[in-house]
């Protein structure tokens, strides 16, 4: 080692004893935190995308929304709000779609892709009565609500009382 050297270690090692003697690691590591958060709130944030819409395209339609038979409805069970003036993506006027909602994972027949659906309830409503659909494919006993579809979704809204059930495609189903 030659002089540069050693001076080098000793005046690290003397500075680096001194700072140990008058700060603690917890403080040290407080202020070190908010240095680098600091400087990671002056970074610019960069754009993302957040549309649904752009991520998954629409899956290709075809038959009679308004029959049970549709490919959609693999895991309905209740009034089909598109014979009680509303849609299966929307609510007829007068109801509430809940926020509380079940899923099924059901297979589009024209393109042979598996998506996933939201079946969200209207409420506000006395029931339809019209196109009663009770297909409960992979519809599970009522101790695991989230896949049972016999419960009532209306919680959450401003009446519990159910009006008819939508069936809103959430995007294509990953594959195995």
């Amino acid at each position: 080692m030659n002089w540069l050297d050693k001076w080098l270690d000793r005046s690290v090692e003397k500075t680096t004893r001194g700072l140990a003697q008058r700060t603690s690691r917890r403080g040290f590591l407080g202020k070190f935190a908010g240095a680098v958060i600091g400087g990671a709130a002056t970074v610019p944030l960069l754009p993302v995308a957040r549309s649904q819409e752009a991520a998954t395209p629409a899956p290709l339609e075809e038959g009679d929304a308004n029959s049970c038979d549709y490919w959609r409805y693999c895991a309905i069970d209740g009034f089909l709000c598109g014979c009680c003036g509303g849609s299966m993506n929307s609510c007829p006027p007068g109801t509430e779609m809940s926020p509380i909602t079940w899923i099924g994972t059901c297979e589009n027949p024209v393109d042979g892709q598996n998506y996933i659906i939201s079946y969200n309830d209207c409420c506000g409503k006395a029931s339809c009565g019209n196109c009663l659909c009770q297909r409960n494919e992979g519809d599970r006993p009522v101790y695991n609500p989230r896949v049972a579809n016999d419960l009532n979704w209306c919680l959450g809204t401003t009446s519990a009382a159910y009006h008819c059930s939508t069936a809103i495609v959430i995007g294509a189903a990953l594959d195995d």
